[in-house]
This record gives C-alpha cells, sequence and structure tokens, in this order.
C-alpha cells in the first residue's frame, strides 16, 4: 500500500474533541447494514439496503401534506481545482445526523445533517492529468462499516477513513490509471470487506470486481468479468480479443446475507461499436453475476445483450426482491435494462424467468424463452450510419430505480431516444480510446423522457408521468405513498405512487444528475437532493 498526504479540513478537530471519550459515534456496523432498509432514520449504503430498493419507510410526507415541503438547509459544493470536475452524482449516506458525500471527482465531506455544517472535508491528491474515456469525472458516493468511510477514486485508489476526522486509515491502488481504469461507484460494505468495480471499458481494460479487508485494505479476491483462455466462458471469444474486453462493473451491486450471493453488474465488451473485432457472445460483459463474496467465485450468470454492439451496459442498479411469481413464491432479481427490456430472473438459480419491453426500442422482436434477444435484422452498426433505438445512453441508465415492497412497484426513470450508429476499423493502444466507432443521438423534439411505474411480477406499465426531456436522475419511492424524482431541466417533484398525478415541485436552478434519498433528524423525515453544485435537504418542518 502508498501511503499519501490527502488533505483533511481544520474542521476535523472539532470532531475529534466532540466524539472522543462519548458514546455518540454512529452505529455502522454490519448488522446496522442488514437492518438499513427497515431503519428509516438513517441511509447507510448506497440504494438505501443491500437488496437496493432506495425506498424511505418514512411516511409523515404523504400525499395529503407533500406541498408543505420546504428547503431547511442547503450545502454548496467544495472547489476541488481538477478540471472537469463540474457533475455531481453522489447518493448521501446518513448515520446518526451525521451526513457523508461525495464532491466530484473524490473528495469527502461530512456534515451536520440537522443543519448542514461541514465537519469535515477530505481531498485526496488527483493530479489533472488523470485519465478518464468515455465517462465524467464523477463519483457516486462512499461505504460505511464500523466507523470507516470508505472511498474510491478517479485516479483508481481505495480510502479508509475516520468516520469521526476524515483521518486516513489506509489506502491501496485497485487499478492503473494510466491505460485508463478508474474508480466511479460507491463502494459496497459487507462484513469485513469492502466491494469495488472499476470504469474504463472504453480504453479496452479488462474489468473486474474486487474485494478488499475493510481494516487493512489488503485485496482479498479479483474476479475477472471477461474470461482468459480456458476459463469458462472462454469459448465466447476468439484471439486476444479478451484481454481488451471490456466488461466494465462501475455500479454498486447488491447482496442478499441468507444466500450469502453478491450480485454485480457489468458494461460494454470492447471495443464498443465494432463487434467484428470480437466475434462472439463475449461472456461476461452486458451481464449480472453472482458471486461468493468469501471468494469471488462465479456461482451464475445471466448475459442481458449478447455481442453488444450499441454500449448498452447492464450497469443498472440489481433490485431483489420476493413474492409470487407463476403461483410460487421465489427469490427474484429484478432490472430494468439499458436496452429497454425490463428483466426477472430467480436470484438463487439465475433462471430467466420474465423480458418485457419497458420502452420504445427497434432492435429486438423480443427476448425468448431461453432470455436472449430475438435480433431483427440490419440493426448492428454500420460505416454510413444505422439509426437503432434507444441510444446508447439507453432506455435508463446509471441512475437508481427504486422498489416499493408495500405496493410491489418497481419505478425507473425512462429515457426515450434514438441514435446514428457508426462502425470504424480501430487499433488498440493503452491509456487511449477504443471505441470501433460512435453514434449521434437524436436529440431535440425526438427525445422525450418519463417516470414509468412498473408491476413488478409482470413488467406490466402501471403509469407514466412524462418528461420534456431525457433524465440523468433516479427516483425514490417512501411508505407515504410518494415518488421522487426530478427533471432534466432541474425540477425536483413528488409523485402519487397510486397514479403518477404530481403533487409538489421545487426548481433547484440547475442540472439535477443524482438520486433521491431519505433520512429522519430527531424523528422528522427528511428528502435530499443534488441540484448542480447544491445540495438541498426538504422537510415539513
Amino acid at each position: 500500500m502508498r501511503q499519501g498526504s490527502p488533505t483533511v479540513s481544520f474542521l476535523s478537530l472539532f470532531i475529534i474533541s466532540f466524539f472522543v471519550g462519548t458514546e455518540l459515534l454512529a452505529d455502522t456496523s454490519y448488522q446496522a447494514l442488514l437492518a438499513d432498509e427497515e431503519n428509516g432514520a438513517d441511509w447507510l449504503s448506497y440504494s438505501g439496503g443491500y437488496r437496493s430498493h432506495r425506498f424511505s419507510p418514512l411516511n409523515q410526507v404523504t400525499p395529503e401534506n407533500v406541498n408543505q415541503l420546504k428547503v431547511l438547509w442547503a450545502y454548496q459544493m467544495q472547489p476541488t481545482g481538477i478540471n472537469g470536475a463540474g457533475l455531481q452524482e453522489t447518493t448521501p449516506l446518513v448515520a446518526d445526523d451525521i451526513m457523508y458525500l461525495t464532491e466530484s471527482p473524490s473528495s469527502v465531506t461530512a456534515l451536520d445533517a440537522r443543519t448542514g455544517r461541514m465537519l469535515w472535508h477530505f481531498v485526496p491528491d488527483i493530479s489533472n492529468e488523470v485519465l478518464n474515456i468515455g465517462f465524467p469525472r464523477i463519483n457516486r458516493g462512499v461505504a460505511l462499516v464500523d466507523g470507516s468511510v470508505y472511498v474510491a477514486t478517479l485516479d483508481g485508489r481505495l480510502f479508509a477513513l475516520d468516520a469521526g476526522t476524515g483521518a486516513v486509515r489506509w489506502q491501496t491502488r485497485v487499478a492503473d490509471n494510466a491505460v485508463g481504469f478508474s474508480l466511479t461507484l460507491a463502494p459496497l460494505a459487507l462484513d469485513g470487506k469492502i466491494i469495488v468495480g472499476v470504469s474504463g471499458a472504453e480504453a479496452g481494460v479488462r474489468g473486474f470486481v474486487d474485494a478488499y479487508d475493510a481494516n487493512s485494505g489488503n485485496r482479498l479476491w479479483r474476479t475477472f468479468t471477461v474470461p482468459a483462455p480456458g476459463e469458462p466462458g472462454s469459448e465466447t471469444w476468439q484471439g486476444d480479443a479478451w484481454q481488451t474486453g471490456g466488461g466494465s462493473t462501475w455500479l454498486t451491486g447488491s447482496f442478499d446475507p441468507e444466500l450469502d450471493l453478491l450480485y454485480w453488474t457489468t458494461g460494454n465488451p470492447a471495443p464498443d461499436w465494432n463487434g467484428d473485432l470480437r466475434p462472439g457472445d463475449n461472456l461476461f460483459t452486458c451481464s449480472v453475476l453472482a458471486l461468493n463474496p468469501d471468494t469471488g467465485e462465479l456461482r451464475w450468470h445471466f448475459q442481458y445483450t449478447p455481442h453488444d454492439t450499441h454500449d448498452w451496459d447492464a450497469n443498472q442498479i440489481p433490485v431483489l426482491v420476493d413474492g409470487e411469481f407463476n403461483g410460487q413464491q421465489r427469490r427474484l432479481l429484478a432490472l430494468a435494462n439499458r436496452n429497454a427490456f425490463y428483466y426477472l430472473l430467480d436470484r438463487e438459480t439465475g433462471e430467466f424467468l420474465l423480458g418485457e419491453e419497458y420502452s420504445y426500442q427497434t432492435w429486438a422482436e423480443r427476448i425468448g424463452d431461453d432470455g436472449r434477444p430475438i435480433v431483427l435484422a440490419n440493426t448492428d452498426p454500420t460505416r454510413e450510419g444505422n439509426v437503432v433505438w434507444p441510444s446508447l445512453q439507453g432506455a435508463t441508465n446509471w441512475f437508481s430505480p427504486s422498489y416499493n415492497p408495500r405496493t410491489e412497484q418497481f419505478f425507473v426513470s425512462n429515457r426515450r431516444m434514438g441514435a446514428m450508429y457508426f462502425k470504424a476499423d480501430v487499433d488498440y493502444e493503452p491509456g487511449t480510446p477504443f471505441l470501433g466507432g460512435g453514434e449521434q443521438a437524436f436529440d431535440g423534439d425526438n427525445a422525450s423522457g418519463a417516470i414509468v411505474a412498473l408491476d413488478v411480477m409482470s413488467g406490466a406499465r402501471q403509469w407514466e408521468f412524462e418528461l420534456q426531456t431525457p433524465p440523468w436522475s433516479g427516483v425514490m419511492a417512501t411508505g407515504g405513498g410518494l415518488v421522487f424524482g426530478s427533471s432534466n431541466e432541474g425540477n425536483f417533484f413528488a409523485l402519487d405512487a397510486r397514479d403518477g398525478q404530481a403533487l409538489w415541485n421545487f426548481n433547484t436552478g440547475a442540472h439535477i444528475r443524482t438520486n433521491p434519498m431519505g433520512f429522519a433528524v430527531d424523528g422528522k423525515q427528511r428528502i435530499a437532493i443534488l441540484g448542480g453544485q447544491t445540495l438541498f435537504v426538504f422537510g415539513l418542518e
């Protein structure tokens, strides 16, 4: 491990004197993380719990009083001096009235969740020359467990910080940024382990998922998403294409502690648009992997888009639900994919159960009984350009869906736009784009968006709330019968979960590119969202 000299604000001194010798440190134990989804006061992991429901059980804010919501405090992001670090995609975490969030590209801030007062601010030493090929200079959040805050950085490192002071406990190098690897996700904390994935497929990296010891930073295991010759799945690659095969793992996964299975989604193969250079299904790209969290062993996989040539990463949040499917109680994994289809899998076995179109698309007749798409002819990229829906940005993207377990509704932000896809020749060169073509999206009047409510067991559309432009932000359902979402223009709103009726909105005055989250202070419900560079916290009082 390499030691560095990151900056921590002098306000850390206040935190030290406040916490040391007291019993006020938050409970961020593994047991607390297991109970996260039932504990509406805190929000201890990226998706609000291991099952990734992004559901706040708090019910003080209802369709009847939501119009009384007001801004209680706001926090302005701190400038970093890193070029291009203007977008904010973090989901804050809250533990016992302390909020932890990242500020792009990789800083961490602790705030008093009552008032927004800064407690400490950590800035890793990141060069302006850091590579980010195919994605902006962003960070989506931290992980918490056992009194430490974990942040993955744009230049490929993982840090453990003291939750009370922001002091560095350890740091380790995950991947080499010089060849295109980066970390943009919120890590996932398990019992004594921190799980991270990598960005970089657009630079021709070979993706992987890593586990690190939470106390020491030592790597425990690594599972590659593109198999080497002789490994299971290697028959879906030819020649040396696997070495630059992509399969990034750049979004936080989900976990079932009863089955002891970790679910992680993977991105596109490389090069993105020229499939001639990589014949075959290209496992395990555009897939969900079920992994043993102790060893990284692959238990099962499901590939959503075999031999992807449209950059339709499967890096969406896998939502774990239980219920009756076709008359049988099942443990399920639900995912609204970038390719415009909604899927249900048996999360014990990986068995395909359902694939339903939830957004307009022109590339597949349907999903077959075996889970494979029945691809329409002449839908691959061409040198002249070929029009296909959805665009590479997908029918949805990285931003989170939400699931209300009480009503069995699945909510997803839907992007509706097509694109002209191009194929081109490309040679691999480390640390440079490895794309094999490109796309030109149909924006303007040809693009729109919606918040869509689906029946989780059938994929049937219950209602849609239309948006003028495709959203770049997620949704959160609540126990009060609401769904919070936002528009590309900066409007944060609440919908009635029953019918999608708009009930309240607040204009943040800036682009919204993140997910809502919820918590409570002194027993009072709070809802948070980022608009531009400002974090807004709302409540009734």
